[in-house]
């Protein structure tokens, strides 16, 4: 029994030997997640962890930890002393100060001493820029921030270009980490993909600086306080009570360093600790945890000895920081022991219990020879290893010989260079004598010495020049790659808030739809509703929704309350349900823009820049029909009035001349009309408005320049809109001749308007062609649809339709004429025809196509109806009809005028009779 016991022991150990490196790669992990527990807890406000950072192997901040391969080292620690320049006026000094960099917030930290709590001030990197100047004092560069320049200065040109090159990486990465909140759904891919691949944009203009160990660094923070930050100079005026904070923690906590030293590294205790638990486990069953009492012993020895250094030492933080570096050695060996015997411990008791736990001896005998087995395949195992050690070290040792022939042919070559070397001196050495003696006179020798002085200095003033060249392309370069990725991000957040904004449009756009359903129902409901529905109507309307938030020059900035032409946005009614109406198609209009913005309108806008000369197409009408940027509406319209139209260069002022000499008959009318042109827009709502005057004296010219027609109601409205696009009067003037002249057909404002009233006959075979059922629908109720329709085609949709449909159809009027108010009329009807066929009753028909323009939202929607649905649309159709219509309407006017003549001359015959069917008061009885 004792005897396959320890065989089972022998054999366990060949397996620990195998198992060790395994056990130590699982459980090594846990310990150094112990250490950052404990680091995380020591952790306090100050500018540097000194309880994370006591131990330190460099002092440009790399941590001492022993790093496995696949464990990410920690990054550098950017800290250490530099002047800044502070203060204003006649204080301004150099202070010295403590730097300390923030990665959660890319600040620069800067203290009066590296053991202050509280930090004078940071400054913020993340949008700054950096600088030096080449012929500034050395060390002097400058970090300029949205706020304000800070000037600081280091102790030399290589510490401040470690210093700038460091910042200049500090910002890139936080700039670009991707941990930071990202937009969402909106975000493009490509700015994903280069967030997913960082790396420092310096684009390789500048090489790495070396650390200057003897300036920055955590070991910087770990010498005492220099004198200059100590004295009284360097304390800072402006923050006293940061000064007193500072002082009272430093001399509260002047410890000694020993528990500082000890707080993350010391495994003593949980080491301890850890014993004891493993001996109450296993008792004296695992002779292997005397072996791990021997070792605690031996390193309990060795810090002993530590802790037996003298103090004068311990002194001198060199000597301490290699005294707790060979105690941080020892202990992590120790650790790396402890689970070598732990491991092995616990396989002797697993095979313990699988030997005790055997019914039968046979089974144990069984279990020996499977354990003899394993180790037969073991030793051949080992022989084959020592086989392969055997090969190893032979062809080291070919390796060695190689080097050492390669050593002494370089020991050749450098005794060779070493004698060209010689030879190079002599005959230096012989020129310069060779000079001396062509040179006579020492001035001149001094000449040729005081040239080559110059010529180094240039050279060094060269290097320093393509030193500063390098960094600031540098910077450059990543100020320009921060630039493209913040904007590639405003882009993607412009985008996103757009499309919240539009959202939020069409939810308040369906409360107020909701709202004014319930105001139908308002008389059948109980008062107490009725009062609850109306306030909440009346908070609808008061709601300001006109008013921006902030003053933002963006796209999707808050609904104002007049357009880019001054029309008014939600225009005022004074019944409530046109109040509502026009705020939901305000609402409706907004969302519409917003969401089309990226996909139509900017495309549309990229096209209409591209185009330098205009010239009729199919491609500019197009655009045309889609509508034209407003930046491009007045050369547009100019272009497409002097293609059809042809005066003088002083005709317009020839007119005015001439209003000013002599009254048109006409005047008196247009004064009356003048006034209730677009009231709507608030170029026209006053007065003394410059647009009035404009608007008066062209229609004044227009009067003079038509006299057939003089002035027709109707003209005020065209005549404002092209004033409100052309700016100029003299071009809205020809604008207003073009279409009366050109565009419309002829007598359309004549006194009878015949040409209008031709147009409405027009219309309805349009509609019946079109639109049939919205016809009969028509016809049965008997809707004469001219009262709605007449002023639509006199004023070409002004004050009908919302200004920002209104314009595009203007644009497709001016450019194809006529055929476009037919096809916009048609898709009105179209739009809304679901709802017109819904009413079954004359007056709620009419009722609702007293308004029902104000209900179309989408101008897009509209022109699609307008262009696409009603096709095929000839305009030799329309003319065809106009003719047609004209006869019948001119044969109307050829029998209405009989019957005038006749009904006068009746008149006459009766009174001509002489007898007077009248009776004067007085003539009567008394």
């Amino acid at each position: 029994m004792l005897s396959g016991l320890s065989i089972l022991k022998k054999m366990n150990t060949v397996d620990d030997n195998e198992k060790v490196t395994d056990v130590h790669e699982q459980t090594f992990p846990q310990t150094e997640a112990a250490e950052k527990s404990f680091s995380d807890e020591a952790n306090h406000e100050t500018p540097l962890n000194y309880q994370d950072d006591t131990i330190a192997a460099t002092t440009d901040g790399s941590s001492l930890t022993p790093s496995k391969e696949g464990v990410e080292e920690k990054p550098k620690k950017l800290c250490g002393y530099l002047y800044k320049l502070g203060m204003k006026g006649p204080l301004k000094a150099w202070k010295y100060r403590f730097f300390s960099y923030d990665d959660m917030k890319c600040n620069l930290l800067y203290y009066r001493i590296a053991t202050d709590v509280c930090a004078l001030g940071s400054i913020d990197l993340h949008a700054a820029t950096f600088h030096f100047d080449v012929e500034a004092e050395e060390g002097i560069f400058e970090i300029k921030t949205p706020t304000k320049p800070y000037i600081l200065k280091a102790i030399n040109k290589h510490a401040r270009m470690y210093w700038l090159q460091q910042l200049q990486r500090k910002r890139w990465e936080y700039c670009n980490n991707p941990s930071k909140i990202q937009t969402e759904c909106i975000m493009s891919s490509d700015v994903h993909d280069r967030e997913g691949s960082l790396h420092f944009g310096d684009g390789d203009f500048l090489s790495p600086v070396t650390t200057p160990t003897d300036v920055v660094g955590k070991m910087v923070a770990l010498m005492p306080a220099p004198q200059e930050s100590t004295s009284l100079q360097n304390i800072s005026l402006k923050h006293p009570w940061k000064e007193i904070q500072n002082t009272v923690r430093n001399m509260c906590g002047s410890k000694p360093t020993q528990a500082i030293s000890r707080s993350v590294f010391h495994f003593e205790e949980s080491e301890q600790v850890s014993a004891e638990v493993t001996t109450k486990q296993f008792g004296k069953m695992s002779p292997s945890l005397n072996f791990a009492r021997k070792a605690r012993k031996q390193n309990g020895g060795f810090s002993s000895n530590l802790e037996n250094i003298s103090s004068d030492k311990l002194d001198n933080p060199q000597l301490q920081i290699q005294a707790l570096t060979e105690e941080l050695k020892s202990q992590k060996d120790l650790v790396k022991l402890l689970h070598r015997t732990l491991e092995s411990a616990q396989e002797e008791k697993r095979v313990c219990a699988e030997y005790l736990s055997a019914p039968e001896e046979k089974d144990r005998l069984e279990l020996i020879r499977h354990k003899v087995r394993q180790i037969e395949d073991l030793r051949q195992r080992v022989e084959v290893l020592q086989q392969e050690k055997q090969d190893l070290e032979q062809c080291v040792s070919l390796k060695d010989f190689h080097i050492e022939e390669l050593k002494e042919h370089v020991q050749l070559l450098m005794e060779k260079n070493s004698a060209k070397q010689l030879v190079i001196m002599k005959q230096n050495e012989q020129l310069l004598s060779q000079m001396d003696l062509d040179n006579t006179t020492s001035s001149g020798m001094d000449t040729l010495h005081g040239q080559y002085r110059k010529i180094d200095s240039l050279m060094d003033d060269i290097n320093a020049y393509k030193t500063q060249n390098r960094f600031l392309n540098s910077e450059i370069h990543q100020v320009t790659q921060l630039w493209r990725n913040t904007a590639e991000k405003e882009t993607a957040l412009l985008m996103k808030c757009s499309y919240i904004e539009a959202r939020n449009c069409q939810l308040e756009s369906k409360y107020l739809i909701l709202l004014r359903k319930l105001q139908e129902v308002l008389p059948y409901l109980d008062a107490d509703y009725c009062e609850v529905i109306k306030r909440l109507i009346e908070d609808a309307l008061q709601s300001d929704i006109k008013t921006p938030l902030q003053p933002s020059n963006v796209h999707f900035s808050p609904i104002s309350e007049y357009d880019d032409y001054g029309f008014m946005i939600i225009p005022e009614y004074e019944l409530e349900h046109l109040k509502l109406l026009a705020k939901i198609q305000a609402l409706e209009i907004r969302s519409n823009k917003l969401l089309t913005h990226d996909v139509v309108d900017k495309p549309l806008r990229i096209k209409w820049n591209s185009l330098e000369e205009l010239s009729y197409s199919t491609d500019l009408k197009n655009l045309v029909r889609c509508g034209i940027p407003t930046e491009h509406r007045k050369r547009v319209w100019k272009w497409l009035t002097c293609q059809r139209i042809n005066f003088s260069a002083n005709h317009y002022k020839d007119l005015l001349k001439k209003c000013e000499s002599a009254q048109h008959p006409a005047t008196q009318q247009i004064e009356l009309d003048i006034h209730r042109t677009l009231t709507n827009n608030k170029h026209f709502n006053s007065p003394t408005s410059e647009f009035i005057q404009k608007l008066r004296r062209v229609l004044f010219a227009y009067s003079w320049q038509n006299p057939t027609i003089g002035y027709c109601q109707g003209l005020n409205r065209l005549a404002a809109l092209a004033l409100l696009v052309l700016e100029d009067e003299e071009s809205a003037f020809y604008c207003l001749a073009d279409i009366v002249e050109n565009i419309m057909p002829t007598e359309y404002y004549s006194n009878n308007l015949s040409g209008s009233q031709v147009d409405q006959r027009v219309f309805k075979d349009l509609l019946s062609e079109k639109l049939p059922r919205l016809t009969a629908h028509f016809e049965q109720y008997k809707i004469d649809l001219s009262l709605i329709t007449f002023n639509w085609f006199l004023v070409v949709f002004v004050d009908s339709l919302v200004s920002d449909i209104l314009l595009k159809v203007w644009d497709a009027f001016l450019y194809e004429g006529t055929k476009v108010i037919f096809r916009y009329a048609l898709a009105i009807f179209k739009y809304n025809e679901e709802e017109i066929l819904k009413l079954t009753d004359a007056t709620d028909i009419y009722q609702y196509l007293s308004f029902f323009t104000k209900t179309i939202c989408d101008g897009r929607k509209l022109m699609n109806i307008a262009f696409n649905e009603m096709n095929p649309f000839p305009m030799k159709l329309v003319r065809k009809s106009r003719a047609e219509h004209m006869e019948k309407f001119k044969a109307e006017l050829v029998e209405l005028e009989y019957i005038k003549r006749e009904y006068v001359k009746s008149k006459k015959e009766l009174r001509s009779t002489g007898n007077d069917m009248g009776v004067s008061e007085d003539e009567e009885d008394t």
